[in-house]
């Protein structure tokens, strides 16, 4: 598939969205942040985000809602037409996202061997408690919620800022528009919530237990989901993704 480059500021952030709703940053039924905030996550001026955003209403991705409780929501995730765009915004960012992958997974690594060291009984107790809710959760974005919590709570436990810091700074870069990490599709999104499941059981006994070693490779190794998605989302789209 040949890939031309976006010739506006509004033509690349369409192809961003475009591509956060394929790989399942924002997936159908939930809601984009609004406009001010997602021109700060993406860097650019209000009046691009506008206009990229009603592109995508005429398009049919997304639909907007009025009243309480409106704002601008996800319809649809990967029509034919959405691959062009997807093809072109991975492509253009995968050295990058790449390197910050690797360092996200270090860091990752890092913070569940500190939270193994120094967790608490009551900081354990509350990691189990994430555990189960996000066994429980619906499929879809009330286990991406549920993931982004349970993570969240051992980087908590971690108690070390710096490296806090640090892996929200890398995982902004790696994220194409939203805060939330990617889910993938609906056609492969069961087996990988399941196979989350399983990492998660196996993260949280580490850390619980005091297992510091042993939770700093699980933990480095259950984040290279996020890779394994773009890189599927790449070969749909018609790109071959290049190994760093």
């Amino acid at each position: 598939m040949t890939v031309r480059a976006p010739e506006t500021r509004v033509d690349e952030v369409e192809d961003r969205l475009v591509t956060a709703v394929a790989v399942g940053e924002y997936l159908p039924g939930t809601g984009l942040p609004p406009e001010r905030e997602l021109a700060a996550l993406l860097g650019v001026a209000r009046v691009t985000v506008r206009g990229a955003l009603a592109r995508l209403v005429d398009r049919g991705l997304l639909e907007t809602r009025r009243g309480r409780g409106g704002g601008t929501f996800v319809r649809t995730q990967w029509p034919d037409s959405s691959s062009e765009a997807v093809g072109r915004a991975l492509l253009a960012r995968w050295a990058g996202i790449q390197d910050s992958a690797d360092a996200i997974a270090l860091l990752h690594g890092a913070l569940a061997t500190a939270a193994a060291e120094r967790v608490t009984p009551s900081e354990a107790t509350a990691i189990r408690q994430c555990l189960e809710a996000f066994r429980v959760a619906a499929s879809g974005a009330e286990k991406q919620q549920a993931d982004a919590v349970l993570h969240r709570t051992i980087i908590e436990a971690a108690r070390n800022e710096a490296l806090r810091a640090a892996l929200a700074g890398l995982e902004a870069q790696i994220s194409i528009a939203a805060p939330a990490h990617l889910w993938g599709t609906a056609d492969g999104m069961s087996a990988m919530e399941e196979r989350a499941l399983h990492e998660h059981e196996a993260l949280v006994d580490a850390v619980c237990d005091g297992r510091a070693a042993d939770a700093g490779v699980i933990a480095r190794r259950h984040v290279g989901i996020d890779v394994e998605l773009l890189q599927q989302a790449m070969l749909r789209a018609g790109q071959v993704p290049t190994q760093g």
